[in-house]
Parts: C-alpha cells; structure tokens; sequence
C-alpha cells in the first residue's frame, strides 16, 4: 500500500477495502445496535439506535481518540461491517490503540476480516506514533483467535474477568501487534 492509497487487499475475487463512514452505512450501524445476535459474542443488550447518527453528525466517526471505518468488500462495492479503534495509554506518554471489528454474518468466514484488521493497523500505523495496537477477543471465539493471528497479531494472555456479558463476569484474550513486528504482508499468501 502506498501512501495516499485507500487501504485494500484481495481474497479470491474480493477485494477488502476501509473507508469512511457514509450517511448510507447508519442503517447498518442501527442494526447492530437493535438486533441481537448480530454481532455474535459481543451482544451486550438493545443500545440507542439514534446513537451512530449523532456520532456521525459530529465527526463522521473519524475522531482523534476514537472511530470507526467501513469494511467494504470489492466489486459489490457492500459494505460488509466495521473495524473500530480506541485510544489508551500505558504509563505515561505510552500509547496505543484498542481495535475491533464486527462483520455481517454473510461475509464472515471468508477471510475478510483478518485483511481488515490487517488494514486498520496499516492505517493507524502509518498516520499516528503508536507503537502498539492491541485487541481482545473471547476465549471461545476461535474464528476471530485465528484472525488476529492471520493479521500479525500475538496472543499475550488472559484478561481475567474484564467483561460482563451473558449475566457473568468472563475472561478474554488480549491479543497485540507492535509496530516493528512482521507484516502480514510480508508472510506468504494465505
């Protein structure tokens, strides 16, 4: 990718691109927010539906701690989910951002999301100082293990008990990519 470009990477005869929030996109992002089970394992209850149009009207979800893009999958030009990042800081002036991503049930499983983790942390990599990007993922999601993985990230360990869903508290897995660790890129075809 280079610099300027619109982050993309192809699989099969798809190609997997980021890109700004649009006005069209609210009606997916009001799903989300109403319809559970749609984001799998991270479902936390019905949220404000209203809530994604007021954040666009502010900023477009383009913020300077946090945001989001669309993951848009080529030549349907569909847009297939979102990835999100969040600022943090560790000890001081050392920050990071916290990603995430959720996909439509359709395009899940098709090596799609790896390649738009992959992206965002080109992104962020490339236009903030960050030295680290870190995501977390349930235990049981073996799928989204598997794609962090794909994506360059590094499974660092347990998070004991760091989110309350399903009435319980429950563990997670903290996954990181640094800035000088490998591409995925760099690594043969997947």
């Amino acid at each position: 990718m280079e610099s300027g470009d619109t982050p993309a990477s192809r699989t099969g005869n798809l190609t997997v691109r980021l890109r700004p929030v649009a006005s069209a996109d609210l009606a997916m992002f009001r799903r989300f927010c109403t319809e559970p089970g749609l984001v799998g394992l991270d479902w936390a209850g019905f949220r404000d539906p209203g809530a994604p149009a007021r954040r666009f009207a502010v900023d477009g979800w383009l913020g300077a701690d946090d945001g989001r893009l669309v993951v848009e999958v080529e030549p349907e030009r569909a847009p297939a989910g979102f990835v999100s990042y969040l600022s943090g800081c560790y000890g001081g002036r050392a920050s990071y951002w916290e990603i995430g991503i959720v996909l439509l049930p359709a395009w899940r499983g098709r090596g799609i999301g790896w390649r738009a983790q992959a992206l965002l942390c080109d992104y962020l990599f490339e236009h903030t100082p960050a030295q680290r990007v870190q995501a977390g993922t349930h235990p049981e999601n073996v799928a989204e293990q598997r794609s962090l993985e794909k994506a360059g990230f590094q499974l660092e360990g347990v998070v004991r008990a760091c989110e309350f869903r399903a009435g319980r508290w429950r563990d997670g897995y903290l996954y990181s990519r640094l800035r000088d660790d490998p591409s995925p890129w760099d690594r043969p075809a997947q």
